[in-house]
């Protein structure tokens, strides 16, 4: 009895996960929770949220700093709680798939023939004929395209079985995009950093990364140059990063220029451009001392440009100006007097002593990541696409019955009722075509 009652409590669980309204309501809750994670700023640090959300506002909800990090909501999408909802969900659409679609699929291909007039007359559609050949409402349904089926006196035909079908498919793309994005989430790492160009770097410090996640070790990468392409009124056009990638005995094995919409690619870790930034100057002063100076950005308006302090003595500076990478420096005294006009590698000389700038230093922005179900998520995306459209087509059905010299037709359709009408009518004009060709041959 025991045993029993368990069966049932498991059963009546599962029944619940499988209807319809249940799997309604959680994919609600699942897109009110990614409106929040798209709303609140996700993965900053706890100063960030102190700052935009303090304990005193005036919001309407009052959504402060502590109830963001005591829920998660810095990072809702990594949350036990939003896994929890995922699974769920999951679970639903796989018990809702094989209790409900799938045996729908099954009635589907079954040829259901209505051999009673009563059950005919219930359907909006329907019609009779006073004189009876199957053969010509055989040939006038398949001048319309429908598979037909003959049992004694009864047809049955159908056309559009795909639009039965499709939803299968729906609830499928939907599993395997879920499949794929808890497999990128369990599975997939990101890095992003700031790496000067000709450095080296590793793929370490990774700032997501799922649990089982696997950073490789024998991975090294190298910058080996960054170049920025400019328009005629000095916009930035794009940005260039050449990089290599070496074994752990540094040896080369791909290397690749890439840029904001050309990632490099390989063994299924993406390193995408996202970012730059100028450090700072490299100056030679005299013969042989080097000084690397920092660059402070400044914006004025739509204007950047970057802007450094070096000190001649106790009572002189210097103060170098880049607009861009690609052109001049500008040197101004300590009244703000424009006293040169550099380019890289020319040498001047300032209190007798030789002044060059030899390179402006700069770092590219990379961002590295791995997501082991990215295909798989693409794929459900493209079966889900495909399958919404085909579940527009109509799945519509015609019973026939036939009785002395009598032929009564009913029919119905899932969708699209106006075209189903006009195929039925169709069909009632070719069999009253060619019932009376064959009456008046026969005559």
């Amino acid at each position: 009895m025991c045993l029993l009652n368990k069966k049932n409590f498991i059963w009546n669980i599962i029944k619940k996960l499988g209807n319809l309204n249940f799997s309604i309501i959680l994919l609600l809750i699942l897109a009110c929770v990614s409106i929040i994670g798209t709303i609140i700023e996700q993965d900053q640090n706890i100063l960030f949220y102190q700052i935009n959300y303090p304990i005193e506002n005036d919001s309407f909800l009052n959504l402060n700093w502590k109830i963001i990090i005591f829920f998660g909501l810095d990072h809702i999408y990594m949350t036990l709680w939003f896994i929890l909802l995922l699974t769920l969900f999951f679970c639903s659409l796989i018990v809702c798939t094989f209790s409900r679609q799938l045996p729908s699929l099954r009635n589907a291909r079954n040829w259901k023939f209505l051999q009673q007039t009563k059950n005919l007359r219930k359907f909006a559609d329907f019609k009779v004929f006073y004189y009876k050949s199957l053969s010509n409402i055989i040939y006038s349904l398949n001048h319309e395209k429908y598979y037909t089926f003959h049992k004694n006196k009864s047809l049955y035909a159908y056309k559009g079985l795909l639009g039965r079908i499709a939803p299968i498919f729906v609830h499928f793309s939907i599993i395997l995009t879920l499949i794929g994005s808890l497999l990128g989430l369990f599975g997939g790492f990101m890095i992003q950093e700031m790496i000067p160009n000709g450095e080296i770097f590793h793929l370490k410090n990774s700032s997501k990364a799922g649990i089982y996640s696997y950073l490789p070790i024998d991975l090294i990468g190298r910058v080996d140059n960054f170049i920025i392409e400019y328009n005629k009124d000095n916009s930035i056009k794009q940005f260039f990063s050449s990089i290599s990638l070496l074994n752990n005995k540094n040896k080369y094995i791909y290397s690749k220029q890439i840029s904001v919409n050309s990632p490099l690619i390989f063994h299924g870790i993406t390193f995408y451009q996202i970012d730059w930034q100028v450090n700072c100057l490299r100056l030679k002063i005299g013969n042989n001392f080097i000084v690397q100076q920092q660059l402070k950005k400044i914006e004025l308006g739509n204007k950047v440009f970057w802007f450094a302090n070096f000190p001649i003595n106790s009572k002189q500076r210097l103060f170098l100006i880049v607009k861009n990478l690609n052109d001049n420096i500008f040197i101004y005294n300590s009244s703000g007097k424009l006293t040169n006009i550099l380019n890289l590698n020319e040498e001047i000389i300032i209190n007798n002593t030789s002044f060059m700038v030899k390179e402006i230093m700069t770092s590219t922005g990379l961002q590295i990541k791995t997501d082991p179900g990215i295909q798989i998520v693409y794929t459900g995306f493209f079966i889900l696409i495909l399958s919404i459209g085909i579940s527009y087509l109509s799945y519509s059905q015609i019973w026939i019955n036939s009785y002395a010299n009598n032929l009564e037709l009913a029919g119905s359709t899932s969708r699209a009722v106006l075209k189903f009408e006009e195929d039925f009518i169709n069909i009632q004009k070719k069999y009253i075509i060619y019932t009376f060709i064959n009456i008046y041959n026969k005559k």
